[in-house]
């Protein structure tokens, strides 16, 4: 058997992981009413489970009712919709061989109340007669074409804080071996860090960072009080939101003060008690200029892997097991989630322990295909 970066364990705080390929959080737009997880929820991050992925992270999951990115989000703000995450808890410990199961928690902001992002509807925010909802926002800045959301009050800002926490005892409760906080992709955590969105005169907002960080990191303290000691806590960011066009002087020096804000971001959330940080980008702009390629966002997390010293994964067209292992040895993370591949192929961790001649744990209803 050959040595292998992609197959050593990671531990983090309590929790060991017996590789360090997971599975990233993608939107299903398929819970039933209520934001209750459904059979395809079970099928969909069991199925990765038994795939051979070590963190298995349910896709973002709203703290409160209009928090959903769109009437098929799940939530996770009632008992009802965590007892049916329990269900999902159990199926992969039971038959993940050693896989573990998260939830992202999250609020869309003012991205909010949009038709499901499936094929057959139409695109952006709900008609009032297809139960559009107001949605919630730093400023009442629209997102392009989007409705204009309400500005948040600070009262709005304390409750949605306190939800995070709420959301996060109910996910303990419902058995998760970790939590994520979705803090890019522009939804509303995002929208506070970005000082082109987050224009708020107040020490909520504006141009100074420690105003912009203030409510996220409000977040990161409510859920890491609500959960055990020895129970992980990671975030998802977005590290620049490809503001210029890609190439040009003008997008290295935006790209460079965003990745210093989210760098700052980062560290001041370990010292808060996040273990380990998902190294995304962009969501705050309509029209971004981004071209991505193969493992386009790897040197940001390699950067604030470097700059926090916070444990990191990298994210973005990580699509084979040897750009998965050149990632986390050369030291651009610690680990890879892989999001549309495995959608593709919830297998690719198996087939990457044959690839890389590894003899990991296979589901004894495979054994087969192990030969």
């Amino acid at each position: 058997m050959a040595f292998s970066y992609l197959f050593q364990p990671l531990a983090l705080r309590g929790l060991e992981l017996k590789n360090r390929a997971f599975v990233a959080p993608m939107c299903q737009y398929s819970a039933a009413d209520d934001g209750v997880p459904t059979d395809w929820h079970l099928m969909h991050l069991g199925s990765f489970a038994t795939g051979g992925f070590a963190l298995v992270t349910a896709e973002a999951t709203a703290v409160a009712s209009e928090g959903r990115i769109s009437p098929g989000d799940l939530g996770l703000w009632n008992d009802g919709q965590a007892q049916q995450f329990a269900r999902i808890a159990d199926f992969v410990h039971e038959h993940g061989q050693g896989a573990k199961f998260g939830i992202q928690l999250a609020h869309a902001g003012r991205k909010a109340s949009t038709y499901h992002a499936l094929p057959g509807y139409p695109e952006g925010s709900l008609d009032k007669n297809d139960g559009a909802w107001t949605t919630l926002a730093p400023t009442d800045q629209a997102f392009g074409p989007f409705d204009a959301p309400q500005a948040m009050s600070e009262q709005d800002i304390l409750d949605t804080a306190r939800a995070f926490g709420e959301a996060a005892t109910r996910a303990v409760d419902a058995g998760v071996d970790t939590l994520q906080i979705h803090a890019a992709h522009g939804y509303l955590l995002h929208e506070f860090l970005q000082k082109d969105v987050n224009t708020r005169e107040d020490k909520w907002g504006g141009e100074d960072l420690e105003n912009r960080m203030r409510f996220p990191l409000e977040v990161v303290r409510q859920v890491r009080a609500a959960i055990p000691e020895n129970m992980p806590l990671m975030i998802r960011v977005s590290a620049v939101d490809w503001k210029e066009e890609a190439g040009s002087e003008a997008a290295r020096r935006a790209n460079e003060a965003d990745l210093a804000d989210i760098t700052e971001f980062v560290r001041q959330a370990g010292r808060l008690g996040v273990d380990m940080v998902d190294v995304s980008s962009g969501g705050n702009l309509a029209q971004p200029h981004v071209v991505p390629v193969p493992g386009y966002q790897t040197e940001f997390a390699a950067h604030i892997r470097r700059e926090t010293g916070v444990t990191t994964s990298a994210v973005g067209i990580i699509t084979n097991p040897i750009q998965a292992e050149h990632t986390i040895a050369t030291g651009q993370a610690d680990a890879v989630s892989v999001g549309r591949e495995a959608l593709r192929d919830p297998r690719w961790v198996l087939r990457a322990a044959q690839e890389l001649r590894q003899d990991t744990d296979w589901p004894d209803q495979f054994y087969r295909a192990k030969r």
